[in-house]
């Protein structure tokens, strides 16, 4: 029992990076208030994101996100802030969701955390531009939109089925990487097409 809880943790801590990455305040917020209404039990080393100062101030800055990634030129800068903040709500969120039933070192979980918020921070920052470029900006609130309803979605998956959260990480990891080649390609056909021809 004790290693299926074990498990159960480390997929669900996946699931919760992994939401980070598409939204770094949205899971810190659901998980605080998930502890304060009593859903989980993120232990006391933890009990701080549950606070009512905490869940203040991440809220504020949540809803200010949320607008800001609306807006053509504007969601690139957060993106850009995000580089630091996505890893670091993965790192807490996975060292959180994984602390007591895993026994994994925190060093570790953060690092796992880190790197699967980070990689998905980068191929979401990576496809927008392609996105504001086909469009000319009209489908980036669609986008954003759809990027925070997916990290809900991971977060409620993460603390109820664990292993679904998992697989959807690996899906969103699979889908922004060809996402992220598709990109590369746009841009380095624009600027061959922006390129004077030789005389």
């Amino acid at each position: 029992m004790e290693i299926t809880s074990a498990v159960g943790a480390v997929l669900g801590a996946f699931g919760l990076s992994g939401a980070a990455g598409l939204n770094a305040w949205l899971p810190l917020l659901v998980v605080g208030i998930a502890d304060r209404i009593g859903w989980i039990d993120l232990g006391s080393s933890y009990h701080w994101l549950s606070s009512i100062p905490a869940l203040l101030v991440i809220g504020v800055v949540f809803l200010l996100d949320l607008i800001g990634d609306k807006i053509p030129a504007l969601d690139s800068g957060l993106h850009a802030i995000g580089t630091l903040i996505a890893p670091a709500s993965g790192a807490i969120l996975f060292t959180a969701e994984s602390s007591i039933s895993s026994h994994l070192p925190p060093a570790v979980t953060a690092i796992l955390g880190a790197v699967t918020a980070g990689s998905i921070h980068v191929g979401r920052s990576v496809a927008r531009p392609f996105v504001t470029g086909t469009t000319a900006g009209v489908g980036n609130p669609v986008v954003s939109s759809a990027e925070d309803g997916t990290s809900l979605v991971l977060t409620v998956l993460a603390l109820a089925l664990p292993i679904l959260a998992f697989l959807a990480v690996l899906v969103l990891l699979v889908a922004l990487t060809w996402l992220g080649f598709r990109a590369r390609r746009w841009l380095r056909s624009r600027r061959t097409r922006n390129q004077p021809d030789p005389a």
